[in-house]
């Protein structure tokens, strides 16, 4: 019976990994459909959004921390290939995007416990994303307010200009689309709690 029970933590352990890695992987593909400056416009929320709600918290967590590890090392799995610490760490014109890079944890965090705590059909995913949402670009535009020193709204440039009203119409459909494959693909996440549950991994 200890056998056993070694060889399925073992195995839950593997799978954890698996999917770990395998989110963060789609996140950096998702990152190179890019266009637009000095926030582009990319696929991550939507890889963020719907690997959130079929991991979970804990595992959504962990794979956009190894994601953002991976670019901090040098790996270009930023946005047009960009990586390096100074993505997210420093706050200037070159690097505006880098609170975006952060956001990601926090809307996989919102996501995921949504997730986790009452399931994964598209009525309960999208308001979830909705938020995540929200917390994404309160972390993103206070970054972009550092970097680029324009003011909050009015007439011509602003912080509103560049990091918000060009993404309202494509985050929507992102966000449809993911909770959509996320209600799709709901038996699958339940597959992965049965396989992995949560006490044997991240």
């Amino acid at each position: 019976m200890q056998g056993r029970s070694v060889t399925i933590t073992r195995d839950g352990a593997l799978g954890t990994t698996v999917l770990i890695v395998g989110a963060a992987a789609v996140t950096a593909l998702s990152a190179q459909i890019s266009f637009g400056y000095p926030v582009p416009t990319t696929l991550q929320t939507f890889a963020v959004f719907s690997t959130a709600v079929l991991l979970g918290c804990r595992r959504a967590v962990a794979a956009q921390l190894l994601y953002l590890a991976a670019g901090a090392i040098g790996l270009p799995v930023f946005a047009d290939h960009h990586a390096g610490v100074s993505w997210l760490t420093t706050a200037d014109p070159t690097h505006a995007s880098g609170g975006f890079l952060w956001g990601f944890v926090l809307a996989a965090a919102i996501v995921g416990a949504a997730s986790d705590l009452f399931g994964r059909s598209f009525y309960v995913t999208l308001p979830a994303m909705l938020l995540g949402s929200a917390a994404l670009y309160a972390v993103g535009l206070t970054w972009l307010h550092g970097a680029i020193p324009v003011p909050w709204t009015g007439a011509g440039a602003t912080v509103l200009h560049y990091g918000f009203h060009p993404f309202i119409v494509g985050d929507v459909a992102k966000m449809l689309a993911a909770a959509a494959v996320a209600d799709s693909a709901a038996p699958w996440g339940r597959w992965v709690e049965r396989m992995i549950p949560p006490r044997s991994g991240i």
